[in-house]
């Protein structure tokens, strides 16, 4: 009797609740065996990068929020700090304002971290550290709304600093969050680390080398995660990064394990440096000194005729940085986030180039699950941390 030998070939997505989106892979089977994956993107249609070609710089900031949604501060952040470089006033922001910005992306770090860890688990079967997670993602999502007005795409950042203060009482609220994470971190712990089924839905699937994750682009954890000790607010500090003590997890296992316990430890220091930027901060202004550039602070818009005419002619006409170029990145929860800028001297950007790092990590996909069971894709799309927000071109 012949034996048939041709493989299959299937889709997975874009509909697919496991594929975290609109993501679509092409799979070459033989049996339950990946023979070759082929990911397909390009389903959201944003054009992003085009749209801000016809916007003024304040104008663009709403649409980072959109990139990863699940951490739009972060996305704010990386961009404002690209504009403020093009300006040549990144020295002018003040103290508060860079105090204020590490706290909140650190916030958003433990955010998407929570998503993460949520979906992750749920791909894999374990519903309980679902339900915890977004419990403790609620109180984050809490305090963006206290101080922006909205709990998920939010902008609180501005060029030049921030949009307003912090609300009065906050910085408590914060802290006590600060100071319980820990304990829910051993929680999620007790629930998976030494859980049996998960070990083996998650020891040695998706390794890739360090040598690999080089090659390919990948940063953030999964790079760290394979051996390569690279992080961007320690290693290419921005925001005064360098005046915080923090540690920067590594693991040399390169699977999907390792970048588990490595997410879990970055949850664990960036509910460090929150407490450690409470301490660091102090009363004084949160926009910078450059009329011509920041917005004036909303008070003076509604009770004063000068800052209603101010923030009009910002809004309307921009501002027009000096002709060149400039590229600013920072460490996104998901790896390095970059802005590439163009100055023609206009109120709006000649070219702005977005490097996402969900689009650069999820070209490690195919060689982390080739050779590997088709449920292996499953857990390594969970472990690779992607929103399509930010893939899509």
């Amino acid at each position: 009797m012949a034996v048939n030998t041709e493989t299959m070939t299937i889709n997975m997505g874009p509909q697919h609740p496991s594929t975290h989106g609109v993501l679509q892979l092409i799979l070459e089977l033989d049996g339950e065996v990946v023979q070759k994956a082929t990911p397909h993107i390009g389903f959201l249609h944003r054009g992003t990068e085009k749209l801000s070609e016809y916007r003024t710089y304040h104008q663009i900031i709403p649409l980072t929020d959109r990139l990863d949604y699940l951490a739009p501060m972060s996305n704010n952040l990386g961009y404002v700090l690209a504009v403020e470089k093009l300006l040549g006033i990144t020295d002018e922001i003040p103290e508060r304002a860079k105090v204020v910005r590490v706290l909140m992306a650190e916030l958003t770090r433990l955010k998407s971290h929570l998503v993460w860890l949520a979906c992750h688990a749920l791909d894999i079967g374990a519903m309980t550290v679902f339900l915890y997670c977004f419990r403790e993602r609620e109180c984050i999502t809490d305090i963006y709304e206290k101080v922006s007005g909205a709990r998920m795409t939010s902008n609180y950042f501005r060029v030049g600093g921030l949009s307003e203060d912090l609300p009065e009482g906050l910085e408590k609220e914060i802290r006590d969050f600060a100071e319980s994470m820990p304990g829910h971190i051993e929680t999620y712990e007790g629930l998976l680390t030494g859980n049996k089924i998960w070990q083996k839905r998650t020891i040695g699937v998706g390794h890739i080398s360090a040598e690999a994750a080089v090659d390919i682009g990948i940063t953030g954890p999964a790079l760290r995660a394979s051996g390569v000790d690279w992080d961007l607010r320690r290693d290419n500090p921005y925001s005064g990064y360098e005046d915080y003590d923090f540690d920067v997890p590594v693991s040399q296992d390169g699977d999907t394990f390792a970048r588990y316990k490595c997410r879990l430890d970055e949850m664990r220091q960036a509910s460090r440096i929150v407490l450690q930027a409470l301490d660091k901060l102090k009363p004084g202004p949160i926009l910078a000194d450059c009329p011509k550039v920041t917005l004036p602070p909303k008070q003076d818009v509604v009770n004063t005729i000068e800052g209603l005419i101010h923030h009009f002619k910002i809004i309307t006409e921009g501002f027009k940085p000096e002709p060149g170029e400039i590229y600013q990145s920072v460490e996104a929860p998901k790896g390095e986030l970059g802005y590439y800028l163009i100055s023609d001297g206009s109120p709006m950007p000649l070219r702005m180039k977005i490097r996402p790092p969900s689009f650069v990590n999820l070209q490690g996909l195919p060689q982390m699950v080739e050779g590997k069971l088709l449920a292996d894709v499953i857990a390594v799309i969970g472990t690779l941390d992607i929103v399509l927000g930010e893939i899509d071109r």
